[in-house]
């Protein structure tokens, strides 16, 4: 059928009764993935999901459940009948301002489905197939029947028990930070709240839920079905005290985000998926303005006060931004404690001011010594705080010089916080800001629509090693594998003390972590991240002489955006191998979990030529490297000893 619906069904507007019966199929450009809908009599739509002819999703419900008030229990949309419906075949074709690729040229197979109720309300639903995956959204325009959205009754069947990952956060309210644990799909209750991505394996295919293009409605979690059956279902976050979602209709039209389903015949392959991107609104100014500039980042927070006489003061930040010129970075980010009573814990004080700097601190003086180096300053601030004062404080860093800013501690994903995102990211735009998100949401796109997102948390990152021992070797592998997929990821590695887990301990101050050097070089090229920091303190990074440590000369290279993105190799959670291209460079990372292991990584991503490649690997201790240089012809896989915790990473150029 090549992209046309079978029997031309949708070129024809169908009378209620016909409609009832009628099925609506897509099918992607390379025939991979198909899916068909369906009116099921009584109950509504129903649509199932087959990739490569095998039955990825079974036939599920798809629809919106609505209420009129907050004390009334929400229901489906009585009576409903599809009107008509209509097909195209569209193509996304776009620039990221920075991420994953240079460039977009994705087909897909678009239907629109039109709907009514007895009650005259009209909802469209809008499905894609992509090579990549596939998505249905539902669009209710202005006008209609008043009332609220007051939930989802979409789901997500599975015909198998099939082996799934997944962060089970179990409350609203929370960080989105924590492990993404193995789970049977038998074993997902109905009272889990799973973040996306949720990635499952059928057994000859890997899938991965997720959203994306978020705006005027909630996030949503993944919760077992209530009839107990395999599969999941959509929850929407209500706001923070109410017990379900209520996003108004009738005066303003309402456009769910996409539901979408990653697909991949390898698991390693869903790295390479620009899909999120794809759905998302198109940028809403240039992507390609010149004041946003992907880069990295020294910092002040991770290592603690490292420094000779630390404090929140301007002798201290000074330090960082000469690490920054040292290892020529573009970038030093300035965390809590420069501005006046700044709040962290998510706490605001009531005396806080984030136009006002905190005793001993001239952050113009700051920012001139900063450009006087090649350095532009990135700002935190506590998001209640930036809130309240966004109309004062953003003008003032734009006339102070600052670059970016790094807002924190939302720690939600109801309806609200959307908003909130939406009113920064343009407000920042406007004035030329680039942006970090922590106590973020997961990814859902909005880096295309403001091109000045450059990055967010929602990941438990490096920090945790300041306090526990939960990021492990196997975390980070799973993070590839989940998390990662959706988009930027601000885990900010780069820790240079480097243990074996047997010898680790959490501290504050000189954090360790429990995985080698090799792997914490790897960490740049296996997560993506525009906006990326080197997280440890000056003394980390070079000696009493200025002289670089073993490492670093790789992290002054490393991009943090990049031309093409290939998943090469890896076995789900255990170890994973990324190629990223920048020009005419590639750059390799491979990560391994505790298990030591020799692997083969190819090269058949070079194409053709002659290549020399330079190798960091793991050397007899965690801290230690061995560096290789090497020519090789396109297509020669390279072996590599990865030590249990550890990783390898790699430059290819072209042989001269």
């Amino acid at each position: 059928m090549n992209g046309r619906f079978a029997g031309g069904l949708l070129a024809m507007l169908l009378a209620s009764g016909a409609a009832q019966a009628a099925a609506v199929d897509l099918r992607s450009p390379d025939g991979r993935v198909t899916a068909r809908f369906e009116m099921v009599p009584g109950r509504g739509v129903s649509y199932a999901l087959r990739y490569a002819g095998e039955t990825v999703i079974a036939p599920s419900p798809a629809g919106l459940l609505f209420t009129t008030g907050p004390d009334a229990a929400p229901a489906p949309a009585a009576g409903l009948r599809l009107l008509g419906s209509e097909h195209r075949e569209g193509r996304d074709r776009y620039r990221p301002a920075h991420g994953k690729v240079a460039a977009v040229d994705h087909g897909y197979d678009e239907a629109v489905l039109h709907l009514a109720a007895a009650d005259g309300r009209r909802i469209d639903l809008v499905a894609r197939a992509y090579d990549a995956g596939f998505a249905f959204r539902f669009l209710l325009p202005a006008g209609g029947p008043g009332g609220f959205v007051g939930g989802e009754e979409t789901r997500f069947a599975f015909p198998a028990d099939y082996a799934c990952t997944g962060l089970n956060l179990g409350r609203f309210e929370n960080s989105h930070e924590g492990e993404f644990d193995d789970v049977a799909a038998s074993h997902i209750h109905a009272h889990s709240l799973y973040d996306a991505p949720l990635v499952c394996r059928t057994g000859t295919a890997t899938f991965a839920l997720a959203e994306s293009d978020i705006e005027g409605f909630p996030g949503a979690y993944f919760s077992g079905r209530a009839d107990g059956g395999l599969g999941v279902e959509t929850r929407l976050t209500p706001a923070p005290g109410a017990a379900e979602p209520a996003i108004a209709t009738g005066a303003a039209a309402v456009r769910t985000p996409w539901r979408v389903v990653m697909l991949a015949d390898r698991p390693e392959r869903l790295i390479e998926s620009t899909l999120i991107d794809d759905l998302a609104t198109p940028a809403r100014f240039a992507a390609d303005a010149e004041w946003i500039k992907p880069g990295k980042a020294s910092w002040d927070w991770w290592s603690g006060p490292m420094v000779p006489k630390p404090g929140f003061d301007t002798a201290t930040y000074r330090r960082f931004i000469d690490l920054a010129a040292a290892l020529h970075l573009p970038y030093t980010l300035i965390d809590e404690g420069w501005a006046k009573g700044a709040g962290g814990g998510g706490r605001v004080r009531p005396d806080s001011d984030i136009t006002q700097t905190a005793p001993g601190i001239d952050m113009p003086g700051l920012v001139a010594y900063a450009r006087a180096r090649g350095v532009g300053l990135w700002l935190w601030a506590n998001w209640k705080a930036m809130d309240r004062q966004m109309a004062e404080a953003l003008p003032l860093y734009a006339r102070w010089g600052i670059k970016g800013i790094k807002v924190d501690f939302m720690d939600r994903q109801d309806q609200g916080i959307v908003d909130f995102y939406h009113k920064l990211l343009g407000a920042a735009a406007a004035q030329h800001l680039m942006v970090d998100l922590h106590g973020a949401f997961a990814p859902r796109g909005l880096e295309r629509t403001y091109p000045n997102f450059m990055t967010q948390e929602g990941v438990m990152g490096a920090e945790y090693n300041k306090w526990t021992r939960r990021i492990t070797a196997h975390h980070n592998v799973s993070l590839a594998y989940t998390r990662g997929l959706l988009g930027p990821m601000d885990y900010t590695p780069g820790g240079f003390r480097n243990v074996t887990p047997a010898a680790f301990e959490p501290r504050v101050v000189g954090p360790e972590v429990m995985t080698t050097r090799a792997q914490q070089l790897a960490l740049y090229v296996v997560y993506l991240s525009p906006f990326a920091c080197l997280s440890d303190a000056p003394s980390a990074y070079l000696d009493s002489a200025g002289k670089p440590f073993p490492g670093v000369d790789f992290l002054m290279k490393v991009p943090t955006s990049w031309d093409e993105t290939r998943g090469i190799a890896g076995a789900f959670g255990h170890y994973v191998a990324v190629a990223r291209r920048s020009g005419k460079a590639w750059y390799v990372g491979a990560i391994t979990d505790e298990t030591a292991r020799r692997i083969s990584i190819p090269t058949d991503f070079l194409g053709g030529g002659r290549w020399t490649v330079r190798q960091w690997s793991d050397g007899a201790t965690p801290e230690a490297l061995g560096v290789t240089t090497t020519t090789i012809t396109a297509g020669t896989p390279i072996p590599a000893a990865l030590a249990g915790s550890g990783g390898t990473a790699l430059i290819f150029e072209p042989a001269s």
